[in-house]
């Protein structure tokens, strides 16, 4: 199995021992993903600044945990579904139905089942969705800003589900659901 190497708190120096002072200030933890982003300071930047810039965007955390659960499942990271699976319950408040419905990009609010749908006819079409998805979208009220965002998360998602899978990363979450 590929991996890089793991950069522990107490091995950080300098730009990666920064970034871990901030990761502990503002998320209280330094998770194992970011140990091995780490080998490189900007991705744990990129990371970190792409995060933060959509948590102020207009999707709310609720539907961006699910289109994290919709991308995790599609890239089978196992990593991504158990994180997103325990913040979607603790944080975001999802129900059990919700956090299922939302691996095979579905939910019982149809403008979320909406942003879903659109999020993976984006990953299986790598960029490209046909006319009909976007009919399909627009008629369920998702914006511009919406869809917008949602290509956003859409990539943030794969580099955390591709980071995560190169490298096999311990869960330091509850392992709750395996992709199907």
């Amino acid at each position: 199995m590929s991996e890089l190497a793991r950069i522990e708190p107490a091995d950080a120096t300098g730009e990666v021992a920064d970034l871990y002072d901030q990761l502990q200030t503002t998320i209280g933890v330094i998770p194992n993903m970011v140990r091995y982003m780490a080998n490189s300071p900007a991705v744990v930047k990129a990371w970190m600044t792409l995060s933060s810039a959509l948590d102020g965007g207009v999707l709310p955390a609720a539907v961006r945990h699910r289109l994290a659960l919709t991308s995790a499942e599609y890239n089978r990271c196992t990593y991504c579904l158990s994180a997103h699976t325990f913040l979607a319950k603790n944080v975001a408040k999802l129900d059990q139905a919700e956090i299922d419905h939302a691996r095979d990009a579905a939910s019982d609010d149809p403008h979320t089942d909406a942003v879903l749908k659109l999020s993976d006819a984006l990953a299986r079409g790598r960029g490209s969705v046909a006319d009909e998805d976007i009919k399909e979208a627009r008629a369920a009220g998702v914006t511009d800003a919406e869809i917008a965002e949602i290509i956003a998360n859409l990539a943030l998602n794969v580099l955390t589900n591709y980071f995560n899978r190169f490298n096999d990363t311990p869960n330091e979450y509850p392992v709750l659901v395996t992709p199907r």
